[in-house]
């Protein structure tokens, strides 16, 4: 089973990216939904729930695109002498892929997925996205370094389940942040 969905993801990778973030991504955001109402629920309606996992699908295409850009940029920077040769191989390899992803090209991937829920939402709502970017740090870091680990076939699926991961964490934290709010409001 491994072996046909590695040669599904080697045959079609910015098909297999769509899909992998189509169905994970929008997994995650109805997890991470259903967590904070502490029940299976939309995070919105059906269509733009659609529209989301069609989001989630260019947003798979994107990432698959930066983790190649990432790549040819951290290569670059250690064919010229840049980095210390640590970085060439192994875990500091794959630390290097994650740091450079996530300083270079994370930022503009959370704007841009915001971005995308914003036109199907029909909203201009950007709150939020401190802690986004400050889970480029504590999250996306180290979960990126675990990706860049594994062969090249499994990175984006691996990547698209983080977002579920991600999904669940957030929704949880949302949760524990409004009985929080509630608790102090009662006082």
């Amino acid at each position: 089973m491994l072996e046909a969905y590695i040669n599904m993801v080697t045959a079609n990778p910015l098909g297999m990216a769509a899909i992998q973030f189509a169905i994970l991504g929008t997994l995650g955001e109805v997890a991470s939904f259903s967590a904070v109402n502490r029940r299976f629920a939309l995070p919105c309606n059906q269509m733009q729930l659609a529209l989301k996992a069609v989001a989630w699908a260019v947003l798979g295409i994107v990432v698959k695109y930066g983790f190649v850009g990432v790549t040819g940029f951290a290569d670059a920077l250690l064919d010229h002498g840049l980095l210390p040769s640590f970085l060439s191989s192994g875990l500091g390899r794959a630390f290097l892929l994650s740091f450079c992803m996530q300083a270079v090209f994370g930022p503009q991937i959370m704007y841009f997925h915001r971005l995308e829920d914003n036109l199907i939402l029909r909203q201009w709502n950007f709150s939020g996205m401190e802690t986004a970017l400050k889970a480029l740090v504590w999250f996306w870091l180290p979960a990126h370094t675990i990706t860049f680990m594994l062969d090249k076939p499994l990175q984006i699926g691996l990547a698209a389940a983080f977002s579920v991961a991600l999904g669940f964490i957030l929704g949880f934290a949302k949760s524990r942040a409004q009985k929080a709010q509630m608790s102090q409001a009662a006082a």
